[in-house]
């Protein structure tokens, strides 16, 4: 008689970790940290516009050789992208699975209403659809120029920015995607702290504030550039 041989293997300690619902919500709460201190960075950035073509053009040339001569042109700039495209997918993918696990867990309507949500809380799931169609267009625009009005001049950010902010639908993008980003970030960012064992009863107030101050600074800040285009302040 032939001895049965063992198929099954106890899943590694990375998977488990995935399965659960911690493994999903962990993971989603450190790739929105990584984003949200790159959309820090990257605002800073985009204010130097306000200092001129020269400036704005030569710091977009510095992300370019940041590194060098260690690193090679541009690499330091595609190690960030890849971080970040991995993030975004991490971010996506566990906020994805975790919304179908809530969903399967609750067949039916609650016989008594919870709470209401406050209105970021509610729309978390299609600001979420909203930023992943604008960073689509954001890249397609001002990365690769594919869509971009007025004729794309590679090496030329400036006038990019200056070209996009002048068309009334690109003002229309931007706009409804940061206001859609400051409710991301302030329900996000206190969702993140909580996941991450930062939160207690005497510390919730002031991460909401930090939430609510991250996510006003950073969604003003975005703002003010196509607001300065529309203006006349960026020409």
């Amino acid at each position: 008689m032939a001895l049965a041989t063992r198929t099954d293997r106890r899943p590694s300690l990375a998977r488990t970790v995935w399965d659960s619902t911690l493994g999903k919500k962990t993971v989603m709460a450190v790739s929105g940290l990584i984003m949200l201190l790159y959309l820090v960075v990257h605002m800073i950035g985009n204010l130097k516009i306000f200092f001129g073509a020269g400036e704005f053009n030569h710091y977009a040339h510095w992300l370019r050789t940041v590194g060098e001569p260690f690193m090679h042109y541009e690499w330091t700039l595609w190690l960030v992208r890849i971080v970040l495209v991995a993030a975004v997918v991490a971010h996506a993918t566990s906020a994805y699975q975790l919304s179908r696990r809530d969903i399967r867990a609750r067949p039916s309507k609650y016989v008594h209403k919870k709470a209401r949500a406050s209105y970021a809380t509610r729309t978390m799931r299609w600001g979420g659809v909203i930023l992943g169609l604008f960073i689509v267009w954001h890249i397609l625009d001002l990365t690769t120029g594919t869509v971009h009005s007025g004729g794309f001049q590679e090496g030329h950010p400036y006038q990019n920015v200056v070209d996009t902010f002048s068309t009334w639908y690109g003002n229309v993008v931007y706009l409804v995607a940061m206001l859609a980003l400051g409710l991301h970030i302030r329900h996000g960012f206190w969702s993140a702290a909580q996941t991450l064992g930062a939160g207690s009863r005497t510390r919730d107030r002031a991460l909401k504030t930090v939430a609510g101050v991250l996510a006003l600074l950073l969604t003003a800040g975005f703002i003010a550039v196509p607001v300065g285009v529309m203006t006349g302040v960026v020409s």
